[in-house]
C-alpha cells in the first residue's frame, strides 16, 4: 500500500491560457508552496512527482528542496487541455466540470473521447505508484483521481483550494480515498 498525496498549485501568477501559456507562481503561490511543504514533511519522505506546468514544479519545489531531491516530471498529472480553436478556455471548462453549479453535473461518459483517453492514463499512471508519493497537479486532475477514489463517475466531486493536500491510497491498483484537502472559497480555477 502506498500513500498518494495531490497537492493543487499555488496561486499562479495569471490565469493559465490567459496571456500567458504557462504562468508560474505569484507571491501569495510561493507563500503557499511552502506551507505545504511544511505539511507534507509531517508525512515522512514521500517521492516527489509535478506536472511539467510551471506552477507545478515551482509549488513541487520547496518540499523537492526539504527532502534533497528532484521532483521527477509527469505529463500523465497535468492539466486538461482543452479542444483546438477554443478561444474562451473558462466557458469550455465550466461546460465539462461545472464547479459552480452543482446541478449540472456532467458523468465522465457524456464528454469528448479525447478527454476520457486524458482521464484513463491518469488513472492508469496514479494506479500503479507503489510508494508514498506527493503528486503536484491541477484542480480538475485531482477531481479525476478522486472522483476514481470515491468511485463516482460525476467530473466534479471537490473543490481543492491552491495548495491544498488531498490523501488517497494506492493498494494492488486501487484508489481508496482517505481525506479532503482545504476546499476553495473564491471561484479561482487558474
Amino acid at each position: 500500500m502506498a500513500r498518494l498525496f495531490l497537492i493543487r498549485h499555488g496561486r499562479p501568477s495569471e490565469t493559465w491560457g490567459g496571456a500567458s501559456s504557462d504562468p508560474g507562481l505569484s507571491e501569495l503561490g510561493m507563500a503557499q508552496a511552502e506551507a505545504a511543504a511544511a505539511k507534507l514533511a509531517a508525512y515522512g519522505p514521500l517521492d516527489v512527482v509535478s506536472s511539467p506546468m510551471r506552477r507545478c514544479v515551482e509549488t513541487a519545489a520547496p518540499y523537492a528542496r526539504l527532502r534533497g531531491v528532484s521532483s521527477r516530471l509527469e505529463p500523465r498529472v497535468s492539466e486538461v487541455v482543452a479542444e483546438p480553436g477554443v478561444e474562451d478556455r473558462p466557458a469550455w471548462l465550466q461546460a465539462r466540470f461545472p464547479w459552480r453549479d452543482p446541478g449540472k453535473l456532467r458523468d465522465w461518459a457524456s464528454l469528448e473521447p479525447a478527454l476520457q483517453a486524458w482521464r484513463a492514463q491518469m488513472l492508469d499512471y496514479v494506479s500503479g505508484i507503489e510508494r508514498d508519493t506527493a503528486v503536484f497537479s491541477h484542480f480538475i486532475a485531482i477531481n479525476v483521481i478522486t472522483g476514481a477514489a470515491l468511485r463516482r463517475d460525476t467530473t466534479m466531486v471537490c473543490k481543492p483550494d491552491h495548495a491544498s493536500i488531498t490523501e488517497l491510497e494506492v493498494s494492488d491498483g486501487a484508489l481508496r480515498f482517505i481525506a479532503f484537502g482545504a476546499e476553495m472559497q473564491v471561484d479561482d480555477v487558474r
